[in-house]
């Protein structure tokens, strides 16, 4: 009674007060999760002058030297900058259109399953690959290309082929790597657009089966359509991660070659070269230069997906 006189009471030039006294048990239920990014994601962003300074640990942000670009200079003229970017656009392209493309396909075909306990059973398998860690998965993955054991070179040996160093040969990683990433990867996003399907109406299949559409011409026609916004919130979430390995999940590319520097030509991205300049060389300023760069680019990507997105669907558009 008090909070609604005190409602009125307010002027209506500060609406802002009055939505915050009119919802104010939902908003307090936002505030942890409202600090935690703050805590968590804003407050880092100081760090962000380092790109810009000689930073020493021991004289801290305020007492290190200001140098202006040169570590974005010395980053763009090192020879390792390129590789690693088109390493980290051309496969996060490739995770993006497999991950989502296969992940669609998967869902269709569990919805098409007419055993819901079946259908529980497929989801929870698929979903599995996504709750281990890259940990987890390099030594699952050494068990089956492992030189002297694995599980790829003895049936090689027993078909009378020569087994294949795999931690040594750069080339086959280039399948490697995208392999893994739809095996952790795809159950996840097969989840969400089963859990779009199971929000479509029956009486758009009802009334396709009367008029004689095949699965597939229901699912090409009715599914994929009416999955689209999802389709596109996710590619909008993605691209703004595109610079970064595996869409963030850097531990496919760090785990998996085992740190093998031979790879290195096709398993570095941004985040291993980052990574390893500041465990190496301890060089804050150019790592954090890198991360910088990182952000820019992920930012203008999202903008320019928006954009896209937009013209295409105003709805789907994130703004």
């Amino acid at each position: 009674m008090q909070d609604s006189k005190l409602s009125r009471s307010l002027p209506r030039s500060i609406p802002i007060i009055n939505e915050l006294l009119r919802n104010k048990t939902f908003y307090m239920m936002m505030l942890p999760g409202l600090l935690f990014i703050i805590v968590m994601y804003y407050l880092p962003m100081i760090g962000v002058v380092i790109a810009f300074q000689q930073f020493n640990p021991f004289k801290g942000i305020g007492g290190s030297d200001w140098i202006g670009f040169t570590n974005f200079k010395f980053l763009f003229q090192s020879d390792s900058v390129l590789k690693v970017t088109l390493n980290t656009i051309s496969y996060n392209l490739i995770f993006l259109v497999t991950g989502i493309g296969l992940a669609l396909v998967m869902a269709i075909l569990i919805n098409s399953i007419g055993n819901r306990f079946l259908a529980g059973a497929y989801k929870s398998i698929l979903l599995l690959p996504y709750l281990l860690s890259w940990v987890v998965a390099e030594y699952l993955l050494f068990s089956f290309l492992s030189m002297d054991k694995g599980i790829l070179n003895q049936v090689l040996t027993l078909i009378g082929m020569e087994p294949i160093q795999w931690y040594m040969e750069s080339e086959y990683w280039r399948f490697i790597l995208p392999a893994a990433y739809i095996w952790k990867n795809v159950g996840y996003f097969a989840v969400i657009y089963a859990a779009g399907i199971a929000g479509i109406s029956s009486e758009y299949y009802e009334a396709a089966e009367l008029d004689g559409a095949t699965k597939f011409q229901q699912a090409l026609r009715i599914t994929i359509p009416m999955l689209m916004p999802i389709t596109l919130t996710l590619v909008l979430l993605q691209a703004g991660k595109i610079f970064y390995g595996a869409f963030g999940d850097w531990g496919l590319f760090y785990n998996l070659p085992m740190e093998s520097g031979v790879l290195y030509s096709t398993t570095d991205v941004i985040d291993t070269y980052i990574y390893r300049s500041l465990k190496q060389m301890g060089d804050f300023g150019m790592s954090s230069a890198a991360g910088l760069y990182q952000s820019c680019v992920g930012f203008v990507l999202v903008l320019v997906s928006n954009a896209i997105i937009r013209l295409y669907d105003r709805d789907s558009a994130l703004f």
